[in-house]
């Protein structure tokens, strides 16, 4: 009798191994999309065969690399310090050209404007996204309230007064005035989304919780002059420009590596 296939197959990079339990444990660190489970695991296969690949040429070039210090009492380890003095030396980024920089500026304009200022008002249904249960609950009781202010809007502070969970019940649920940046992305994009004094029509899900959220005001930030921001945009495409080479860089390990159990290339 035949063995059963695995569930998953084995994977190495020109004959080392990686374990099932390590590409789980990285797994972990890769969001699936919904009805897809096997993305996170071939996610995190692709991570530690990327990995795997740079420590080994890093081993072939002989690299002694000396392990910096990260931040006050954080040491990279060694492993680290060895693929960043690698990518150090493998990686050259084209310079950003100064006509590549008035570009950004000129076709993304949006991007460089003064902080925008909002006044949300909001009702906290608190539940740990790891708590799938309590995260369902949070949901179903906001759709709730919701359906209770669209047909009685003026109720809002009252309703936060009674139900939210955030420490901004004591106020009505204001939050005050906040600017790009001061709270989370998916609450501020939530906000973008919104015209001064609209409440959201569903729910908006965040790291702290299921919200119902109103927008009393805002006040979009003015397009900053090009010279302002010409040397943040110059910080941009460098990291654009690096991230390009280090992708061809790695490229070319990979089409020289004898790589199975996951499709790298894809």
């Amino acid at each position: 009798m035949s063995q059963p296939k695995p569930l998953m197959p084995d994977v190495s990079v020109n004959g080392v191994a990686i374990s099932a339990a390590d590409i789980a444990a990285e797994a972990q660190n890769h969001n699936a999309p919904k009805g897809k489970p096997g993305w996170a695991w071939k996610s995190g296969a692709k991570a530690l065969v990327i990995r795997e690949l740079l420590m080994q040429e890093a081993h072939a070039r002989s690299l002694q690399p000396a392990p910096k210090e990260l931040e006050p009492g954080k040491v990279e380890t060694p492993d680290e310090s060895l693929i960043r003095l690698l990518l150090e030396l493998a990686v050259t980024p084209d310079t950003p050209a100064e006509d590549e920089v008035a570009k950004v500026y000129a076709k993304h304009p949006d991007l460089f404007r003064a902080p925008t200022l909002y006044e949300p008002t909001h009702i906290l249904f608190a539940a740990d996204p790891s708590n799938n249960d309590a995260r369902e609950a949070a949901f179903k009781k906001a759709e709730a309230a919701l359906v209770t202010l669209t047909k009685q809007p003026g109720g809002f502070g009252a309703l936060a007064r009674e139900i939210s969970d955030c420490p901004s019940k004591e106020n009505h649920g204001q939050l005050g005035q906040m600017v790009s940046g001061d709270t989370v992305p998916e609450f501020e994009r939530a906000m973008d989304a919104l015209e001064p004094g609209q409440l959201c029509p569903a729910p908006v899900p965040t790291r702290y919780g299921i919200h119902i959220l109103r927008l009393d005001a805002k006040a979009v930030g003015e397009v900053l002059p090009f010279e302002a921001v010409k040397t943040q945009i110059i910080e941009m495409v460098e990291k654009a420009n690096w991230a390009k080479a280090a992708n061809a860089f790695v490229a070319t390990l990979v089409a020289k590596a004898k790589i199975s159990g996951v499709d790298i290339a894809a």
